[in-house]
């Protein structure tokens, strides 16, 4: 076997996280379907910084290509582990917030249908905590755009800090700029939280 096989390999071996109503699991192309059926929303994207999934195939590219890295997850709730939403922690040269190793962000959304039921909270919590006692982090990034106080509510609720506000930000996937806010969680703020 080639290097390059075996380092691919591990990138694709990614554990699966359970929570009192949730799996945490990789996505697989047999996603498609649900994935477009929440992502195609208009409230879902544009308020994260991405456009609406137009098609299924659309949505499939996405899994291949963008949610196929180990730290991405799909939501699933364990009454039919249907992907209903995403959870990521994008590490160093997947994140724009830091270039350092120890250091990442905390990425996520949920389909409509799923707001106001703590998935998203629930789900955070569960990997943050990997972030902090398996790979080692020391810092996890999260940010938000103003107007979307669900992000903010859940970052708020999984003990992130206010760090700063940043005007004029870019944002690539709409072609246009916003107000960009970013907290942070220490893994020593996050040990007091959970002591």
């Amino acid at each position: 076997m080639l290097l390059a096989d075996i380092i691919y390999l591990q990138r694709k071996i990614q554990i699966i996280i359970e929570t009192k109503r949730l799996i945490l699991r990789p996505w697989t192309l047999s996603d498609a379907d649900s994935l477009y059926e929440y992502a195609k929303d208009p409230d879902i994207g544009p308020i994260a910084g991405w456009q609406p999934h137009k098609n299924v195939e659309e949505s499939k590219h996405i899994i291949e290509t963008v949610f196929n890295e180990k730290k991405c997850y799909a939501v699933c709730l364990k009454t039919d582990n249907k992907a209903i939403g995403a959870i990521a922690l994008m590490s160093n040269g997947f994140t724009d917030m830091t270039e350092k190793d120890d250091e990442c962000e905390l990425g996520y959304w949920i389909g409509k249908p799923f707001w106001g039921n703590g998935y998203i909270p629930e789900a955070a919590n569960a990997l943050i905590r990997r972030g902090f006692e398996e790979p080692g982090m020391n810092v996890i990034w999260c940010g938000y755009y103003d107007g979307n106080e669900k992000s903010k509510r859940v970052q708020g609720k999984c003990g992130f800090a206010y760090y700063r506000t940043t005007e004029n930000l870019e944002v690539p996937l709409l072609g246009e700029t916003r107000t960009g806010h970013t907290n942070i969680l220490t893994k020593e703020q996050w040990k007091k939280l959970n002591a």
